[in-house]
């Protein structure tokens, strides 16, 4: 427990000297990029078999398809109504306040590099099922894997005992491994934090102008609004449904969570979350390795909140007054859109145009709001990598597992 406080906080100075080593020496910060670099790369090295190896094994262990069935609907169900508390709280704060309202779209910048999404959200459901798993595995699609993954797990309870037997030990065997090499990385977290905010620091320092003029009402919003639901809704949960103490929930997190912010990545805070869940909370690893793969693709907390602010923020900046319908059509869509979201940094941005396409706003409004992107997609994965953990705390005390919270 000593030495696990000890990260916790090597990693809070470490962003705290990050700040400054960015802001006031930018021109340093090349030397030091290399590290995030090497630390992103081994996280994701080990997201693909992990999740892979820890479905299976998760789903293998859960038992025949009753239990699966059961655990599965509970997961699917608290992420789905999550988000959407998450979208209505984001909602109600955007039309309460009104930041653009009379924002300056000479503020806009280009969008040219951000990636094309498709407008479809049937492509993205249909993007679960892969045609090739190993090509999806390759190019690091968690989704498809997920599906493959809990596909094979169930099956292999289908079949002979004795056969059983050797796979659910052989992907047992697998994780564990992969845990390892998990906590191995796990040691660099302090020099990659320190390397990618420092990055991010000297990058953005030249935006503060913005921030602190037509964009700062807009970025109070989304962060009220992202405080509301991760510091009110989802602690109550875990209270009254949980009947846990979310308050040691949140510090047995703080690895995976300071990870989450300062990478802004699902995928790359996933192997420390299941890490911390497991071996901090207590939740058993059949529960661990199928509700926080899940989470980390589907259930977008923040991101969706972070959408459905962002569209109507473009929407009052332009002078377009959405009708009631034209702003239930922003939730669901932005339900759905944050649901097919990748867990990589800047997939909101890049999910966003199916939002505003299902409502008829111009594309070009993402512009207005580039500026300050980075700060609050730090703050959007943190809180979707905060639901993921309420919610493996959650399902496994609906199980009747004991925890340590």
């Amino acid at each position: 427990m000593l030495s696990k406080i000890k990260l916790h906080w090597q990693i809070l100075i470490a962003l705290l000297l990050a700040v400054s080593f960015g802001y006031f020496l930018p021109g340093w910060v090349q030397y030091i990029s290399w590290m995030g670099v090497i630390f992103l790369r081994g996280l994701n090295m080990v997201v693909i078999p992990l999740v892979l190896s820890s479905i299976i094994s998760g789903v293998a262990s859960i038992g025949g398809g009753s239990s699966l069935g059961r655990i599965g609907f509970k997961t699917i169900s608290f992420y789905v109504i999550t988000s959407l508390i998450a979208i209505l709280t984001g909602l109600f704060l955007v039309n309460l306040f009104q930041p653009g309202v009379g924002a300056n779209l000479g503020t806009a910048e280009t969008i040219q590099s951000l990636p094309a999404a498709s407008n479809s959200v049937s492509d993205i459901l249909m993007r679960t099922i892969p045609d090739n798993v190993f090509d999806a595995m390759a190019k690091g699609q968690i989704l498809p894997v997920i599906f493959f993954a809990i596909l094979f797990g169930f099956f292999i309870t289908q079949i002979q005992p004795k056969k059983q037997e050797i796979l659910t030990k052989f992907f047992d065997s697998i994780f564990e491994v992969m845990m390892k090499i998990t906590m191995f990385i796990i040691l660099f977290t302090p020099l990659g934090v320190f390397a990618i905010v420092s990055k991010e620091v000297a990058r953005n320092s030249g935006s503060l102008g913005n921030i602190a003029g037509s964009l700062g009402i807009y970025m109070l919003t989304v962060m009220i609004a992202l405080i509301v639901h991760a510091g009110i809704t989802l602690p109550l949960a875990v209270k009254f449904i949980g009947k846990a103490n979310p308050y040691q929930h949140f510090r047995n997190m703080a690895t995976p969570l300071l990870t989450a912010f300062s990478t802004s990545s699902s995928n790359a805070a996933l192997p420390l979350s299941m890490e911390a869940v497991e071996f901090e909370d207590g939740v058993s690893a059949k529960i661990t390795s199928f509700t926080l793969p899940l989470g980390a693709t589907i259930n977008m907390n923040g991101t969706a909140l972070y959408e459905c602010v962002a569209v109507i923020f473009i929407a009052q900046a332009y002078g377009i007054n959405l009708t009631a319908g034209q702003q239930a059509m922003v939730v669901l869509t932005a339900l759905l859109a944050a649901i097919g979201s990748a867990g990589i940094p800047m997939a909101g941005l890049v999910m966003m145009t199916i939002v505003l396409t299902a409502v008829n706003l111009p594309l070009e409004g993402v512009g207005l709001i580039l500026a300050v992107d980075r700060i609050l997609d730090m703050s959007r994965t943190t809180v979707n990598v905060w639901g993921d953990t309420c919610a493996a705390v959650i399902i496994a005390k609906s199980e009747g597992e004991k925890l340590k919270v």
